[in-house]
């Protein structure tokens, strides 16, 4: 049984994928496996995969039809031995201290989650390359050149991860800014396997980390926190805004608002709940709801309406926990009515 799993889902990813498998394969930690989840890719990205697996065999691939994001990661889950699993997107990469720093953490402190961060610089840096017309595909981040001493790494543990993970904007002057884990991404973490194994990703939807990782917090995981850039992602150069799309993020945001919700009620104590609603589920339901300026049809329209009235039927747009989040609701009511 290997220390930890990578899962890597794979799809149009040729461009990109030998960084990432690289990234992989010269981390200072030596003991892993890499779950290569080949999601009906119809680009070369197959044979760059028997290419890294004829040359080192802990890279294991595991070939699908296409199903998607979330189903990727659901069949490299079905598939993981290791004791802890880390997850990463097939077109960005990872320091390469990544694998020892957080399961030297995750070992010291007994902890089932080892919290970091993403470059914050590099993607600025691509976005602006991008806008210039400049390469965006070989700029290799100064951070990476950077090398860390474990007894030197700020850390927080904590037993109530509900306090430091968040969505809100905090101020800059606020003590618990330094700690927070922000946003839901799955790639941010090392998590124990234990804990996620039987936590599936929704199939079919977009930011399918947001219901997910509101069902990991419910488990009141132990965490340690450090801070360190060490996850390099490439921003989406993209920028086209159709009515479709923005009604499929729509209907992906209500999917995953309803279904972490209706565990919350099951499950959650007042903490959680209250929690959750403060810092995850009214900024989802913010972000689901600005999709609708985008919407230039009567039947889009309908079918966002419709999304709406399902929240407010089992209660989710109930008890909003900001004078922002009141007007919101009103909002919403006026435009479901």
């Amino acid at each position: 049984m290997p220390a930890i799993s990578v899962i890597i889902p794979i799809y149009n990813v040729e461009k990109y994928l030998r960084r990432c498998l690289d990234s992989v394969l010269n981390q200072t930690f030596q003991d892993w496996e890499a779950i290569c989840v080949n999601d009906g890719s119809p680009d070369n990205s197959a044979e760059i995969l028997d290419e890294y697996a004829a040359r080192d065999s802990r890279f294991k691939i595991v070939t699908k039809e296409n199903g998607g994001l979330s189903d990727a990661r659901n069949a490299g889950m079905a598939v993981a031995t290791g004791e802890f699993v880390l997850y990463l997107d097939s077109d960005d990469f990872i320091h390469p201290q990544t694998m020892e720093i957080a399961y030297s953490l995750a070992v010291r402190d007994a902890s089932d989650i080892v919290s970091f961060t993403y470059d914050r610089i590099y993607r600025p840096q691509l976005m602006v390359r991008h806008v210039l017309g400049l390469d965006t595909d070989n700029v290799i981040p100064r951070r990476m050149h950077k090398r860390y001493k474990l007894g030197n790494i700020p850390t927080l543990i904590t037993d109530d991860i509900y306090e430091y993970a968040t969505e809100r904007t905090h101020n800059k002057y606020s003590k618990k800014k330094k700690w927070l884990v922000k946003h839901c991404q799955v790639w941010k973490n090392l998590y124990r396997r234990d804990l996620i194994a039987d936590i599936p990703f929704i199939k079919g939807i977009l930011f399918e980390d947001f219901p997910w990782w509101s069902e990991v917090m419910l488990r009141n995981p132990r965490t340690t926190i450090a801070p360190l850039p060490l996850y390099f992602y490439i921003p989406n150069f993209g920028g086209i805004v159709l009515s479709a799309k923005q009604l499929r993020i729509m209907q992906s945001l209500c999917t995953g608002i309803r279904t972490a919700y209706l565990k919350y009620v099951a499950r959650a104590t007042e903490h959680q709940m209250k929690k959750w609603s403060e810092n995850f589920q009214w900024y989802f339901i913010n972000w689901a709801f600005r999709k609708i300026k985008y919407i230039d049809n009567d039947t889009d329209m309908e079918a966002a309406r419709e999304c709406f009235r399902e929240l407010a039927r089992i209660g989710a747009l109930d008890r909003p926990p900001y004078k922002w989040a009141v007007k919101l609701r009103e909002k919403i009511c006026c435009f479901i009515k």
